[in-house]
């Protein structure tokens, strides 16, 4: 068994719920720090589990059986990042950092491109990408970083799969490229 760090967010309930903290301790969240931001609802877990899977899984299930209203609507560490947030996640400092995306540091392959705020000064780039390519090129050495990056994307990819207007539109949407 392991300790897993992770973050819920949570709609359905907010700072004014009654007996959220009853409700979550009752569920089996007891390992859970509850935190308000904006009216809204995040948990911060530290969980002892097989995998970060089924730690993230069970806390789902816990929170979503509760008698209140709450749902589980994505988990963090989130799945975009900036450059900031990639050192600090790699324990680099940033300007190492600044340096691999420009493709101005050492003869290794290039960095990943951002997908998300081209234009602004600070694009995001997937996490996944960034710790597969981190991984290849030796500057961490810890193949289950990549199988986690992975895991918390595809799962706020099925949370928000569950929002029914959203999966509605997204059918649509596909059937019409496929179209193309």
């Amino acid at each position: 068994m392991k300790k897993y760090e992770f973050t819920l967010v949570l709609s359905g309930v907010d700072e004014n719920t009654d007996d959220l903290e009853d409700c979550l301790f009752e569920a089996g969240c007891d390992d859970a720090l509850i935190n308000f931001r904006n009216g809204t609802v995040y948990l911060d877990f530290i969980r002892e589990e097989k995998s970060l899977e089924l730690a993230i899984l069970s806390a789902i299930k816990q929170i979503e059986t509760m008698p209140l209203a709450a749902k589980v609507t994505s988990v963090a560490p989130e799945n975009l990042v900036s450059e900031s947030e990639i050192a600090k996640r790699l324990k680099l400092k940033k300007q190492a950092v600044s340096l691999w995306s420009k493709g101005l540091r050492r003869n290794r392959p290039r960095f990943p491109h951002p997908v998300m705020k081209l234009s602004d000064t600070s694009p995001l780039w997937r996490w996944h990408e960034v710790v597969a390519w981190s991984l290849k090129n030796q500057i961490v050495n810890d193949p289950a970083m990549l199988d986690e990056a992975i895991l918390i994307e595809s799962l706020n990819l099925v949370l928000e799969e569950r929002s029914a207007p959203a999966k509605e539109l997204r059918e649509s949407l596909l059937a019409k490229l496929r179209k193309l």
